[in-house]
């Protein structure tokens, strides 16, 4: 049986280096024609130096501390978030000078300040500074 030889099939394999060029085509193109935005960061100003006309003792400022357990303070009296405006607004009317500091732990929840800040603006406070506690 001579006659009939067996031939072994070509492996068929298939040319990727198209395809990566048009992958990288498709990269290049995504990266030029993407836009960044500029993000804005919280204004963490520090208190500006105190000077003689603010030395004086009958302008106090208004602390609100934000705890570890994200309690919050104002001016020593335990309050909720809802609550932080109306004790604003109350303080200064007594005293239409008087700056905001918040005081915040290194564990509080960071939303619980943005939320104090924003309550703040709203109340329409024009110094507002945001310092972290020590412990």
């Amino acid at each position: 049986m001579r006659g009939r030889q067996s031939k072994q099939a070509d492996e068929a394999s298939v040319d990727l280096t198209p395809m990566l060029d048009v992958v990288f085509i498709l990269l290049i193109f995504f990266i030029v024609t993407s836009t960044f935005i500029q993000e804005e960061a919280l204004g963490l100003e520090p208190p500006p130096p105190p000077s003689q006309a603010e030395s004086n003792p009958d302008q106090s400022a208004i602390l609100i501390y934000v705890g570890e357990d994200n309690l919050i303070t104002v001016n020593g009296r335990l309050t909720d978030i809802s609550g932080v405006r109306a004790n604003m607004e109350r303080l200064r009317a007594e005293n239409p000078e008087s700056a905001l500091i918040i005081q915040a732990h290194p564990q509080a929840r960071t939303g619980t300040i943005v939320k104090i800040r924003d309550e703040a603006y709203n109340a329409q406070m024009t110094r507002v500074n945001i310092v972290q506690s020590e412990s």
